[in-house]
């Protein structure tokens, strides 16, 4: 494996003879690689990209390429460090974005960043907070981004595509599972209209359009040592779509007291402190940005983003749990119950957060 590795990082017009490559980190999609060099040269990432999660290599590694390339023209004209605050692509020997081995599997490369601190989980509102600005941060600066964008992930967030799955899945009954599912399935029908209207503000752009990061996690953001945030990274699923859609996933995790798949609902909630610290990053970076009509619909994003969770891990259980791995046969099913916990409680606690965004947006305005 270590000489296969050295092969494919020699086709990158990288700085420095290679001293060593090791795995990095663990994660569920790309194998991710740091390739340590000699002497003044920088480190790289090395990732092989996952072509069956994202079937247009090509066309994501040319988002990222114009992306990064916009980020680092802002950071250069605002006196900061493009080279930290940037992600950076090395492109190989023959000036392409990406590698394709013998086995037909793309790599690519980007610059290694040193002296980062990065967060597996915001477990305080400190780091809610953090998390906020890191994401406020990265759309704030492509906020007059006007290149167009391969969509690398189809019908993303996309409740009108998820509701014709929905349908389809039920008529297919594929694990025969549906008679048993009918308080379930109520707790999706019930909210079809309301998630469509939203999703008709999207379409006729009443919400814009706007680059969104759709992968908001905090160990996608790098911080300095003094904790200031440097940049968004993992870019792989960077596309356009409604800004509202990185705040959203982002209260889904961010706020939750319970784990994902918690058998004691009890645990499961979203916590308020966690959504204001949260809220608070996001506009400190966002809310002169933002158009009236996001601002009214950015705690209801919340709802949205959660709701389609319930949807989606409930349709792959009706399915016979093809996506989503389980570890137990009712895994999936647990997983929809827990995340409608978590929909109930942004729904009860909605008031609090609409005024909470309008709070935060006149206090930056």
């Amino acid at each position: 494996m270590k000489a296969a590795l050295q092969d494919i990082a020699s086709h990158f017009a990288l700085q420095g003879p290679i001293d060593s490559i090791d795995s990095l980190g663990d994660g569920f999609i790309n194998d991710t690689f740091l390739i340590r060099t000699a002497g003044n040269a920088p480190d790289y990432i090395l990732q092989r990209k996952n072509k069956s999660i994202f079937p247009d290599v090509p066309g994501m590694m040319e988002n990222i390429r114009k992306v990064t390339e916009h980020i680092r023209r802002r950071v250069i004209a605002e006196g900061g460090d493009p080279m930290r605050e940037a992600m950076t692509v090395v492109p190989t020997r023959d000036g392409k974005l990406y590698y394709v081995d013998p086995e037909g599997e793309y790599w690519a490369v980007t610059v290694y960043i040193a002296d980062t601190v990065a967060y597996n989980k915001a477990d305080s509102p400190e780091l809610a907070r953090k998390g906020g600005e890191g994401i406020g941060k990265f759309q704030a600066q492509l906020a007059d981004f006007t290149e167009p964008l391969v969509e690398t992930i189809p019908g993303f967030h996309n409740i009108r595509y998820r509701f014709v799955q929905w349908d389809e899945a039920l008529k297919r009954n594929a694990a025969g599972r549906v008679k048993d599912l009918a308080t379930e399935i109520g707790w999706i029908e019930s909210r079809r209209a309301e998630m469509l209207d939203f999703w008709k503000l999207v379409e006729d752009g009443t919400i814009p359009t706007r680059v969104t990061h759709n992968d908001t996690k905090i160990n996608n953001i790098l911080f300095d040592k003094q904790g200031r945030v440097l940049c968004a990274i993992d870019l792989d699923t960077v596309m356009n779509s409604t800004s509202l859609n990185d705040f959203g996933d982002a209260i889904r995790s961010y706020t939750n007291t319970g784990d994902e798949d918690d058998r004691n609902l009890s645990r499961v909630g979203m916590s308020i402190e966690m959504f204001r610290a949260y809220t608070e990053g996001y506009l400190s970076q966002r809310a002169r940005q933002l158009t009236q009509s996001e601002i009214d619909h950015l705690a209801f994003s919340a709802r949205y983003i959660t709701y389609e969770q319930v949807l989606r891990f409930l349709m792959d259980y009706i399915d016979g749990d093809l996506y989503y791995k389980i570890k137990y046969p009712e895994h999936n099913l647990v997983r929809t119950h827990a995340q409608y916990k978590l929909l109930q409680s942004m729904e009860e606690q909605y008031p609090e957060m609409c005024r909470i965004v309008r709070e935060t947006v006149a206090k930056y305005n």
